[in-house]
Parts: C-alpha cells; sequence; structure tokens
C-alpha cells in the first residue's frame, strides 16, 4: 500500500520514469548472463529496450520501442514452452516487464506502472526465498544481517530494493518534468543507482547457479 501511495504521489511523467528504474534494477542480471540458445532472443535487442525506455518520452522513441517489442516477439521463446532455471527465471520475468513497458506506453496509467514496479518486489523477494532455502551460507551473509539490523521483517533484497526505488522516487518527485534519465545528471545518478543494486543482484545469481540451486 505504502509503494503504491508513493507512485501515486509522482506526476504521469515521473511515474513512466519510474517503471523505467524498476526495470533498469534488473537490466545487469538480464544482459550478465547468456541467453538460451533455443530461445532465439537477440540480446541487443533486449539492450536496445532498456536504452529507449530511459530515452526521451516521445512519439519517435515509443515507435522505436513498439518496433523492438515486435522485432522480440518473433523469436522462438514466445511459440515454445520453456523450462527455466533460476537465472533464466528472473530473465523471463524482466523480459515480460519489457513488455509490459510497451503496453504502458499505449495505455499510460498507474496500473501498468505498478505492474512493473512490483515485479520489481516481488523478483527482490524470490530472490531472499532462493538465499534463504540454499544449504549454503551466503558470501556475504553477515553484511546482509548487519543491513538487516533495523530492518525486521525483509529479506535484504527486498529491503535493498525497497531502499533503491525510495530513493528514485524521492529524486524523481524534485526532477523538472522536463528533465530526463538519459540527459539529466539526477536521471544518470538514478540509474547508476539501479545499475549498482544490479551488480549485487548478479552477484548472487552466479553463487546460486555455482552452488547447483
Amino acid at each position: 500500500m505504502v509503494q503504491i501511495e508513493r507512485l501515486a504521489d509522482l506526476k504521469p511523467v515521473h511515474q513512466r520514469q519510474a517503471a523505467v528504474l524498476a526495470l533498469w534494477r534488473w537490466r545487469a542480471p538480464v544482459l550478465a548472463f547468456e541467453l538460451d540458445a533455443e530461445w532465439g532472443v537477440d540480446p541487443s535487442v533486449l539492450e536496445s529496450l532498456f536504452r529507449l525506455a530511459a530515452s526521451p518520452a516521445g512519439e519517435q522513441s515509443n515507435r522505436a520501442y513498439r518496433r523492438a517489442v515486435t522485432e522480440l516477439c518473433t523469436a522462438p521463446l514466445f511459440t515454445s514452452e520453456v523450462d527455466p532455471d533460476t537465472v533464466q527465471l528472473f530473465q523471463l520475468e524482466t523480459i515480460s516487464s519489457l513488455l509490459a513497458f510497451g503496453e504502458l506506453l499505449d495505455k499510460p496509467g498507474l496500473d501498468e506502472v505498478e505492474r512493473i514496479v512490483e515485479s520489481s518486489v516481488g523478483l527482490a523477494n524470490y530472490l531472499d526465498g532462493l538465499v534463504e532455502d540454499s544449504f549454503y551460507s551466503h558470501p556475504s551473509e553477515e553484511a546482509h544481517r548487519q543491513y538487516l539490523t533495523d530492518r525486521a521483517g525483509e529479506g535484504y533484497f527486498a529491503s535493498r530494493n525497497f531502499a533503491v526505488e525510495s530513493a528514485c522516487h524521492g529524486a524523481l518527485r524534485a526532477l523538472p518534468d522536463s528533465a530526463e534519465l538519459l540527459d539529466s545528471s539526477t536521471g544518470r545518478e538514478l540509474l547508476a543507482l539501479c545499475d549498482n543494486f544490479g551488480e549485487e543482484l548478479v552477484t548472487t545469481m552466479r553463487w546460486l547457479r555455482m552452488t547447483g540451486h
């Protein structure tokens, strides 16, 4: 509920940017790992979708995003059954959010933004569950425990996602309507903040794959 209220507090232009930043947190986990060859998904198309989402809003970038989505959807992934491993599940869920962003372009509104932002929350919670259920101790377990000292009731990645999300929403609230993510210093700082969190996610996913989760 608090998350939804924070989103509703934002102007529509900043709600869209909040959706982009929620996507951006999972950009590194999607691109850091090789995609299943049978999916037939070109990583450069995914990279293009992330960049176009963060590009200045307008009909030109919207058309380019829709074209990239159309290209993505021709991949065999969308006409075959998939049995993903742990890392691939995160990749698939993020691809689904990229498609949801395309729907947001056609039907702007808080509901579509919430769907993308909540997906990031769900993935962070899921990752916490995988770490908790592992037979192995996480390499940063002690640091994570220290971080959670005053944050009872949440897992590490859920808490980190919430902290990054809150910082992003707070900064967006003060951002001029004309400022874009890629061409403003504040926007680039927010993208970098999401990238840093994304690298944390990558490190833990590599650990999960290495330990055979």
